[in-house]
């Protein structure tokens, strides 16, 4: 195959096998993502090498040519798909093989757990956090582990919950199958939460509210959380010093160019 082509493979977490099960030569809107995330422009290349050059032939942006290009970047992208089960009546919130999202977003940060917010931020399903979603937090522990026995669009507010009520990784790991690593995450930002949680209609400790935006927090759901003004937390926020950076994503194959996502533990600011 000369050109694009998209590649799916499966990883058996309890041997280490990777096979590949499709591979689809054309371009996509993961053709499309993924030239985003990494600045590769992958519709350019591919039209180079139709064109009957090869990668030793096309010049490379920063030296020589395209065979010694490396991946970089030092920023996470998470990619979430958006489903919209609202909109359709009589249609179960049930996830399996079967194609049932409508669209994506896409998110950059300076790790996991803030790319992961700003992706729940951009479903555009007025989510601003994690945390009470629906009536999950009223809901028992073994209720919500039942809940997470069957894949849903809202599975992630449930695992959610069911971390703040004392779930235990490897339990959440036997229901979902969900890497631990992923679920960690999630825990740590129930915790955090739960910390913030201690200072409703306070003020939140200076590192604290620090440690927050670095994990992805947004003025809107601390302002839930601590049961105060948004407009407050931002001004204190501002005040302490604690505004976002703009980290460029270089454009691959225009030089000098780039594209900025916005972080809470980055150091540039144009």
């Amino acid at each position: 195959v000369i050109g694009g082509t998209n590649i799916q493979f499966a990883h058996d977490p309890d041997t280490g096998r990777v096979v590949v099960i499709e591979i689809n030569p054309r371009t996509s809107r993961s053709s499309a993502l993924a030239s985003k995330a990494t600045g590769f422009p992958i519709a350019l290349v591919s039209s180079l090498l139709a064109g009957g050059l090869t990668l030793d032939e096309i010049p490379y942006w920063r030296e020589g040519t395209l065979e010694k290009y490396t991946p970089s970047g030092d920023y996470v992208v998470v990619k979430f798909a958006r489903w919209a089960f609202e909109k359709f009546k009589n249609v179960e919130d049930k996830l399996g093989t079967q194609m049932r999202a409508v669209g994506e977003a896409m998110s950059i940060g300076k790790n996991y757990k803030e790319a992961f917010q700003k992706a729940i931020r951009s479903l555009e399903i007025g989510r601003h956090g994690l945390g009470f979603a629906k009536n999950f937090h009223d809901l028992p522990l073994d209720e919500l582990m039942n809940l997470l026995s069957h894949p849903s669009s809202e599975r992630q507010f449930i695992m959610y919950e069911a971390l703040r009520k004392g779930a235990d990784i490897d339990a959440l790991f036997e229901k979902t199958h969900i890497k631990r690593w992923f679920i960690k995450q999630m825990q740590e930002l129930v915790r955090l939460e739960e910390e913030i949680l201690k200072y409703k209609g306070k003020q939140l400790p200076d590192k604290l509210l620090i440690q927050a935006k670095k994990d992805g927090f947004a003025d809107r759901y601390l302002s839930k959380l601590l049961g105060v003004p948004e407009g407050q937390i931002r001004q204190r926020r501002i005040s302490s010093g604690v505004v976002e950076a703009w980290e460029p994503v270089p454009v691959s194959g225009v030089e000098n160019a780039a594209y900025y996502f916005s972080t809470y533990k980055g150091e540039f600011r144009p």
